[in-house]
């Protein structure tokens, strides 16, 4: 087996405020190449599902955590989880409520499959390259999980966007709380933050993005993207530089 050192950051605030960051971009970017940029669905989908079979493969070759190429995977991730929800629902009329359905049965299919092959599912036990292949697909299947749990959420219930990102936040504010106060489990605890912060980014993203008319801020695809990537790679730097500062 290849043995490597952990390949996944410390789970802190700012782990979950470049999560919550990237699964925005994830969103937007995915609305502004097909949509904005007139790529169209399928297209965009190739050409983001090749850079990030780019990326993994450069993040597979590494030995260790290196925050410019997680990161990099995560957001790539995002944008292809949120274009396999949008193709399925939009070009081949799957149901929000039957791709929420299936890819949440799928998830807990990977869970099942990870936790018989290896034992645990910590996000800390990702040192070898089985584990690691186990991780990236159980976050695919989040994001695509999360948009459509999402959409079905804002869109389909009609709750709006505001209102949505305001009810997927005070899920995980509880789920926080049971972790700290109650001695949940902190691996559940974290795959179900996990899971439920890609909608809560997903409501974010369309809040700011679009148009005032149906029910967003109307900053746009381009300015909420370029704003959110920028943000996210001044805090990739930051922790860049703190990982490699003598101890």
């Amino acid at each position: 087996m290849n043995k490597m050192l952990n390949r996944v950051p410390e789970v802190t605030l700012y782990f979950w405020i470049i999560k919550v960051m990237a699964t925005t971009v994830g969103e937007t970017g995915a609305d502004f190449l097909a949509f904005t940029m007139n790529f169209g669905l399928a297209a965009t989908s190739y050409i983001m599902s090749a850079l990030l079979a780019v990326v993994l493969w450069n993040q597979f070759r590494l030995k260790r955590y290196i925050p410019m190429s997680y990161w990099a995977v995560v957001v790539l991730v995002s944008i292809v989880g949120t274009l396999i929800t949008d193709r399925l629902v939009d070009e081949m009329g799957v149901s929000l409520v039957t791709t929420t359905i299936a890819f949440s049965v799928a998830l807990l299919g990977l869970f099942a499959w990870w936790y018989l092959s290896e034992k645990t599912l910590a996000m800390h036990s990702i040192k070898t390259t089985k584990r690691e292949l186990f991780y990236w697909g159980a976050i695919l299947l989040t994001f695509a999980l999360g948009t459509a749990a999402g959409d079905l959420l804002a869109e389909g219930t009609g709750l709006g966007y505001a209102i949505s990102a305001l009810l997927f936040g005070f899920v995980i504010a509880l789920i926080a709380i049971a972790y700290y106060r109650l001695e949940m489990n902190a691996v559940l605890a974290f795959w179900l933050a996990y899971v439920l912060t890609r909608p809560l980014g997903a409501s974010i993203g369309d809040l700011l993005s679009q148009p005032v008319k149906n029910g967003g801020l109307g900053l746009g695809t381009v300015g909420t993207t370029v704003s959110f990537i920028t943000t996210i790679a001044i805090l990739i730097v930051y922790l860049s530089m703190k990982q490699q500062k003598p101890a």
